[in-house]
């Protein structure tokens, strides 16, 4: 079961998102984005991505200043991630501030790759790699 703190403090963000997040919704909202449906503010595990979509499984975190390049709780939110499926991308704020277009741009290679990339295939039982 969700922790009901998680999901009222995503409620919360998504009332109060920053300008960068506000500028690059209005491009991702109601599946306007290369016809993807994104989802603002969701909870995933422990953890609140600022944008994700299912198909693909991807997820868009706008980085403010707060966030350290080498930071290790960012290391292990993308683990995280990765190990459920997503392909996590990052933009800071000054990317989103000063070239939607280019982030726009990116995202869309990034989607398109994430189509293209075969589903991962288990091995058949008691075979060894």
């Amino acid at each position: 079961m969700r922790d009901a703190r998680l999901t009222e403090f995503a409620r919360e963000n998504r009332k109060a998102m920053s300008e960068p997040e506000t500028r690059i919704w209005l491009a991702l909202r109601a599946g306007r984005f290369e016809g993807v449906k994104f989802r603002r503010q969701k909870v995933i595990g422990q953890y609140i991505a600022d944008f994700a979509a299912n198909e693909p499984r991807i997820v868009v975190e706008i980085d403010g200043h707060t966030h350290d390049v080498d930071d290790p709780r960012d290391a292990e939110r993308t683990r995280y991630l990765n190990e459920r499926g997503y392909h996590v991308v990052r933009f800071t704020n000054g990317d989103v501030m000063t070239n939607l277009e280019g982030v726009l741009q990116m995202l869309a290679m990034t989607l398109s790759e994430a189509r293209e990339a075969p589903l991962p295939t288990l091995s058949p039982e008691g075979e060894r790699a």
